[in-house]
């Protein structure tokens, strides 16, 4: 299966650097070592700050565009005057973030809805998975909801985590910046049952900013198991006034021409969401790679302002499709390639689909 292969553990590197506080190249990249993770910069101006700390999963927060503006949404990290109520919703998307709602190994059965997902009881017959997702903030705020409240009960205990370890690499020069994570997945008793390494390269390349993420995926600790949810992938949460909801000039459109609601849930080779920030028309495109599992991904992007690359999902989208749950056996591993670009303009003025043929043509 593409994406997919078998590794010998024993093989694992382990590797061990030693990073100063700040890694600089006159107007090139730095970066720094803060109190909750890691700072980049480029020609002295701010580009990314990856949190480790603050949630159940790492997060690259805020995230500033080619012109110097946030590309993402300062909730729940922060209130800003300009996010309307509407826009104060799913506290768990938290700026550029990885998580999957149904995750896990062991002897975990997955339920068929999310409804029936039944409370942990800490026995060690239960452990190996859980969701992550979502975060414990979002079914606290359920259980303040009389509609919601049994539903926040009875996924709260569900919640897992994806803890940081260590970073192996932190490295800065004139051209790129790069950050090398290793990462336990753990259920809600801390038991681990995936290690993930991820790798995030910053550059610059013209006018338009450009974060890769390409992530590995190891079954450590024994069979894994991503079920079929729509809930789930690598995800961004754009600024507010970029929604479509927000009904101020934002729009979906991606590789196969497909805009706003009708992008939902399809598989495309490249995704893009523009609009207004802070009186400039701006932009951000994520690019499936190739080589990246199951491409071209499908997209669970909406209107009212998040945009996840999922290729997990499949009949939880379509009911019409046969059931996409993704299983690794013990010690294999699954690949995922992105690349964010934060450009100026709309997609056909950023040449998005010329950026994707060459991204296309780099070996992963």
């Amino acid at each position: 299966m593409k994406g997919k292969e078998t590794m010998n553990l024993k093989f694992l590197p382990v590797l061990l650097f030693a990073v100063t506080a700040a890694h600089a190249v006159e107007n090139g990249f730095t970066v720094e070592h803060t109190d909750h993770g890691v700072s980049v910069s480029v020609g002295r101006q701010r580009f990314a700050s990856y949190v480790i700390d603050q949630a159940n999963k790492p997060y690259l927060w805020p995230v500033y565009g080619p012109t110097g503006k946030a590309m993402t949404r300062a909730y729940p990290m922060q209130d800003v005057p300009w996010e309307t109520k509407e826009q104060l919703d799913h506290p768990h998307h938290r700026g550029i973030t990885f998580g999957h709602e149904s995750i896990g190994g062991g002897t975990w059965s997955f339920p068929a809805t999310s409804d029936e997902w039944t409370k942990i009881t800490g026995d060690e017959k239960h452990a190996g998975g859980g969701d992550t997702w979502h975060e414990r903030m979002t079914f606290v705020e359920f259980m303040q909801k009389p509609k919601l409240a049994l539903r926040g009960k009875q996924r709260l205990p569900m919640v897992a985590g994806i803890r940081h370890r260590e970073f192996t690499e932190v490295r800065a020069d004139a051209d790129k910046a790069t950050l090398v994570e290793l990462c336990d997945y753990v259920d809600p008793i801390g038991k681990r049952f995936l290690t993930e390494e991820r790798r995030l390269t910053f550059r610059v390349l013209g006018e338009i900013r450009v974060i890769d993420v390409d992530q590995t995926f190891i079954a450590t600790d024994g069979e894994v198991r991503f079920a079929d949810r729509k809930d789930a992938g690598l995800s961004i949460r754009i600024p507010s006034s970029m929604a479509v909801d927000s009904k101020q000039g934002g729009q979906i459109i991606n590789s196969d021409g497909l805009t706003d609601k009708d992008a939902w849930s399809k598989p495309a080779r490249w995704c893009d969401y523009h609009g207004p920030v802070d009186g400039e028309h701006l932009g951000i495109a994520i690019l499936n790679h190739p080589a990246s599992y199951r491409h071209p991904t499908r997209w669970h992007v909406r209107s009212y302002g998040l945009f996840s690359a999922n290729p997990f999902a499949q009949h939880d989208y379509d009911p019409a499709l046969p059931d996409g749950t993704t299983t690794l056996k013990s010690a294999e591993r699954l690949k995922l390639h992105h690349r964010f670009i934060f450009h100026t303009g709309d997609s056909v003025t950023a040449k998005i689909e010329a950026a994707w043929q060459e991204y296309a043509k780099e070996t992963k």
